[in-house]
């Protein structure tokens, strides 16, 4: 499995002297891309119905528990990076610490996959997965993932989404109340006017 690995990221990683514009496409798709995660976050407990708000936070509470389930893995089973074994080219700097699985694809995954499972962000779902296969492919390019780094975050962002995914009464009940209250308890005074009730 090792051997398969190192060869497949052999094949995606970049050359010695990679084309200009495609390498910027990479380090945009591997940095920027992920700010897409909380715009949404932010943006569907904003504009959205209480049901849809309450999605929002299980997505949030799937991402980070996926991010904590990679700290755990990566402690009982560290796995060195690319650039660490002099493997490949490497085009951004990164931290050496363990690869697997993927934190990025993790959180983006955990929360597509969360919205997945709701009618009302099931297109922003879809769309928010389908982006993790290029942001995936971008840091495999640029030497700072192994291919299979990407399978481990998608297993584990999947198992994420589905636990919470059996505990959305939860977040329909008294995880929304609560965060409905902070929410208004912080934005009260500028008169957001964002109050809503509980979800249908």
């Amino acid at each position: 499995m090792e051997h398969f690995n190192r060869t497949l990221f052999l094949l995606l990683n970049a050359s010695v002297n990679p084309p200009v514009l495609l390498l910027g496409l990479a380090r945009m798709l591997a940095v920027q891309a992920i700010w897409l995660v909380p715009l949404t976050l932010a943006a569907g407990w904003l504009r959205g119905a209480p049901a849809t708000r309450a999605v929002m936070l299980r997505a949030a509470a799937a991402g980070l528990l996926g991010l904590s389930a990679n700290q755990a893995i990566g402690l009982v089973w560290p796995h060195h990076r690319p650039f660490a074994l002099g493997l490949g080219h490497s085009f951004l700097a990164h931290a050496a610490d363990s690869s697997f699985p993927s934190d990025h694809l993790t959180l983006l995954w955990a929360v597509a996959f969360s919205l997945l499972t709701h009618a009302s962000t099931r297109r922003v779902g879809l769309f928010l997965a389908l982006l993790g296969l290029p942001v995936a492919w971008a840091r495999i390019y640029l030497g700072v993932h192994f291919p299979l780094d990407m399978a481990g975050a998608a297993g584990v962002a999947a198992a994420s989404a589905l636990g919470l995914l059996r505990c959305r009464r939860l977040f329909e009940g008294p995880v929304y109340a609560w965060a409905l209250a902070a929410y208004r308890l912080l934005f009260a005074p500028l008169g957001s006017g964002h109050g809503r009730g509980r979800p249908q």
